[in-house]
């Protein structure tokens, strides 16, 4: 889909306090790592990640994504009346039902008029919602609309803690599908896109496009969610096979974005990817041809925050300057399922607002050299 008249006018940002690192991570799991004999500062070298952010307990999805919503509607200065399509796009929601975006709707204020409802699509969902809210700009049906997200990694985290820690009958090579739920960090993120009439000089969103390779589908599996389910939530993930496939999807999306965009992978000056971890990284940029030195990310200091990762991403590259006016921005988004969702964006004057908790200070230390020692 080509987009001539959608804007990215603003993101709103809300992180959590509080900060689990790797270290404290693998020292709540000292009789599993007694047990098995795991070295300390597996966790970290494995991802990459040297913490993740969470929220207080009972903090409900909706809540957050009300703050990351008034960070972007105050920013962009739009009347909230105006806006007419609102989506809740993450992983976590308050409810199987009602849509989580309906409380959201109403704590913003937002009009009678507007198209209220939630997408769920592992961590391509809030770009699923861009996409969305794009067409319906495009085609005429609203001037400006809503995606936002908010995932809560404490619930997973705690009960795969306990669960590691309880069975007495695991291995080094069983623990395995348990690894990647400990990388889950959480975070919320609004993306408000309007008619280009109303931010004339914010970034330009300009293409997107899905790639689907659903024969993968059960590399990434929760517990059930239905009613009358239990609900508890844990996780298992064939992280090898996931990783290689999720890689061959992402390859073949890149080749329809790059023919959809007109753009050659040396005219893109910037890219943001799906935040998982550092072999991820590597893997992707290497078979997609791109450099690592154009990349942006935030997995070491934010872990995998889901369906807000690249969006989140996005935000903190565009507050710290890494993002600036007239980069081509490739947005490189693979979920599990597996799909690929990615956009092509000419990146202007996007407003960006929130509650950022030390985040972005945090990011600017893990990006300092490390000192060179003379012998």
């Amino acid at each position: 889909m080509h987009f001539s008249d959608v804007s990215l006018a603003s993101i709103g940002v809300t992180i959590p306090t509080a900060r689990w690192t790797s270290e404290q991570i693998e020292r709540d799991l000292e009789p599993l790592y007694t047990r098995l004999k795991l070295p300390e500062g597996r966790l970290a070298m494995m991802s990459g990640i040297a913490s993740r952010r969470v929220w207080e307990p009972g903090t409900a999805p909706s809540g957050p994504s009300i703050q990351s919503g008034k960070h972007a509607i105050e920013a962009a200065g739009i009347d909230p009346t105006q806006i007419g399509a609102l989506i809740h796009a993450s992983v976590c929601r308050d409810f199987l039902e009602p849509a989580t975006a309906s409380r959201v709707h109403h704590e913003l204020g937002l009009g009678p008029q507007c198209w209220v409802y939630d997408v769920s699509n592992a961590c391509l969902g809030v770009l699923n919602g861009a996409i969305q809210i794009a067409t319906m700009i495009q085609s005429g049906m609203i001037k400006a609309g809503l995606v936002v997200g908010t995932e809560n990694s404490r619930p997973l985290m705690e009960a795969t803690l306990a669960a590691l820690n309880a069975d007495t009958q695991l291995t080094r090579k069983t623990v395995k599908p348990a690894f990647a739920s400990l990388t889950i960090g959480s975070g919320s993120c609004a993306w408000l896109l309007t008619h280009r009439d109303l931010a004339p000089g914010a970034t330009s969103f300009a293409n997107g496009i899905a790639q689907a390779n659903t024969a993968h589908h059960d590399l990434c599996r929760s517990d059930q969610d239905t009613a009358g389910a239990a609900m508890q939530p844990l996780m298992e993930t064939d992280s090898e096979t996931l990783m290689a496939e999720g890689i061959a999807t992402g390859v073949a999306a890149l080749s329809d974005l790059l023919a959809d965009s007109g753009w050659t992978r040396d005219e893109i000056d910037r890219t943001v990817c799906h935040q998982v971890g550092s072999r991820h990284r590597v893997g992707m940029l290497e078979a997609m041809g791109l450099p690592e030195e154009r990349d942006i990310i935030t997995f070491p200091a934010l872990g995998n925050t889901g369906s807000v990762a690249l969006p989140l991403t996005v935000a903190a590259a565009a507050a710290t300057g890494e993002l600036q006016g007239g980069d081509r921005t490739a947005m490189l988004g693979i979920g599990s399922g597996i799909n690929s969702v990615m956009v092509a964006a000419d990146w202007g004057q996007t407003q960006i607002s929130g509650e950022w908790s030390g985040l972005l200070d945090e990011l600017a230390e893990l990006r300092e050299p490390e000192p060179t020692v003379v012998g």
